[in-house]
This record gives C-alpha cells, structure tokens and sequence, in this order.
C-alpha cells in the first residue's frame, strides 16, 4: 500500500510540474510572437528572451523566411519555445514542453 501511495503521489506531482512547464513554454511563445509584432519592420526578436519562468530554463527559437507572392514580400515566422526543468533527461524529475507556432506578417 505505501508503495501505492508513492506512486500515486509522484504521479500527481508530475501532472502538477508538467501543466507548469507548458505554461512556462506559452510564456516563451508568447513572448517572441509579440516581439515581432512590435518589430517595424517584421523581424525575430534581438532582445534576450526570458531566461527562466517559475523555474523552468527557456529556449526560444525564431526562424524567419520570406516568399514573394504577386511582387510582394510575404514574413513567415515560425516560432519554437521549450521549457525544462533542471535534472537530465530520462532522470525521475525531469520536465519538458515544447510548444511551436508560425505567423505571417
């Protein structure tokens, strides 16, 4: 039964940090999606990104191309953020989301 019981608790704890590390990876997303927006012209962020949000280490990426369409530049930016936790991969702690978007402007 205690073997149960620290099973189910690890588990819970887990869903708990998971939930926080996607959040944390929206946070990062966010963040480049508005830097670019606020960009004139168009361009992916300069700035240092958030290094870390409720624990969670942050890797932001941006990947710009450009497509001409009728004689007219067309920006796709396609946005990547992940979120960790500090620990190595596969270790019992280890937490890690990672959220993507692409955007044209």
């Amino acid at each position: 039964m205690l073997t149960f019981s620290n099973t189910q608790q690890l588990t819970s704890a887990q869903d708990l940090q998971g939930s926080r590390a996607y959040w944390a990876a929206r946070v990062g997303l966010e963040w480049a999606i508005s830097s670019v927006v606020a960009a004139a012209p168009a361009a992916c962020p300069v700035a240092a990104p958030p290094a870390t949000v409720d624990g969670f280490t942050l890797v932001i990426t941006c990947n710009p191309q450009i497509y001409i369409e009728a004689g007219a530049n067309i920006n796709i930016f396609q946005f990547t953020s992940v979120a960790s936790s500090p620990g190595a991969v596969g270790s019992v702690g280890y937490i890690e989301r990672s959220l993507s978007a692409s955007m044209e402007r």
